[in-house]
């Protein structure tokens, strides 16, 4: 059995890590005002924001196989054979989701990290690459261009962003957690329950480092999935997708000209029309102001 070498034959394999039933389940489970639903897109800085939110709860708990298991994917757990109704380590129970706002249950509280398309391109093509294709045999121009095709970024950034006037959801970018770590941990916290403890908002962000989260690198690789999923995929197993990388902005640099510009026309067409916002810089701009103390 070999991974897939076309777009064509990745995408299947990708359209059956979840099943139509297992979706419809997940997007339909009903919430309560306390929970948390980590929204980002795909390679947005999900799996981090996971583990802040569960440190926070939790004191810093690490007893869990894979943070998947902690923080349950909505879409994904009933083809885990996770129950979203079990109990959680701790309160406030939390989710994963990267349902665009349209589609994700309503009545929690959200947490949407937002990060330049064209980094998380490039992390999501390094993060499939391996496991969901045999390496090196998708250009990474190719990949590109399909994913900016299909728009599932700018969808989801848009359903979002037309929400922030909501005090329900707070928003942040991925490049603001790698440059101010402290201060995206304190605004998560604050967001939950301001009276988290400083003893537990000190451990939550010192596992939320680079560092911590690489020496335990295999409970944020996804391997719950892999062993789950990847026989029904049509996957070989072995595969890897790790998701510990450096924590640092600038990915998308690596990306050709006609990459660059078929994202400049992305953005065009769809945040700069309706929003504004002239660059994804912009956009990250307008969501750090939000998160700037207020005066008095």
């Amino acid at each position: 059995m070999d991974r897939p070498r076309t777009i064509e034959a990745m995408q299947t394999a990708r359209d059956c890590i979840a099943t139509g039933e297992g979706i419809a389940r997940g997007l339909s489970f009903p919430l309560q005002p306390s929970d948390i639903v980590i929204a980002p897109y795909a390679k947005c800085g999900t799996t981090w924001m996971q583990q802040i939110v569960h440190g926070l709860r939790t004191g810093g708990s690490m007893e869990f196989d894979e943070i998947t298991a902690a923080v349950p994917w909505l879409e994904l757990a009933h083809d885990l054979g996770i129950d979203l109704d079990a109990p959680q380590a701790a309160t406030p129970r939390a989710f994963k989701s990267h349902a665009d706002w349209d589609d994700v249950p309503k009545g929690g509280r959200y947490i949407v990290v937002f990060r330049d398309p064209a980094d998380a391109l490039v992390s999501l093509y390094r993060f499939f690459e391996g496991w969901l294709f045999e390496p090196g045999s998708i250009p990474l121009e190719d990949f590109a261009l399909s994913e900016i095709a299909e728009g599932g970024w700018w969808r989801h950034a848009a359903s979002w962003w037309r929400e922030r006037d909501r005090t329900d959801i707070l928003f942040l970018t991925y490049e603001g957690m790698s440059t101010d770590l402290p201060g995206t941990v304190a605004r998560v916290a604050d967001f939950i329950d301001p009276a988290i403890s400083p003893e537990a908002r000190n451990i939550a962000l010192e596992q939320a480092s680079f560092a911590f989260m690489k020496r335990h690198e295999a409970r944020f690789d996804d391997h719950l999935i892999r062993q789950r999923r990847d026989a029904a995929c049509g996957l070989p197993p072995g595969g890897s997708a790790s998701k510990v990388s450096t924590g640092h902005a600038g990915k998308g640099l690596s990306l050709s000209e006609t990459v660059r510009a078929a994202l400049a026309r992305r953005w065009d067409e769809t945040m700069a029309h309706e929003f504004g916002h002239a660059s994804y810089p912009e956009l990250a701009a307008a969501v750090d102001a939000r998160n700037l103390p207020r005066s008095a």
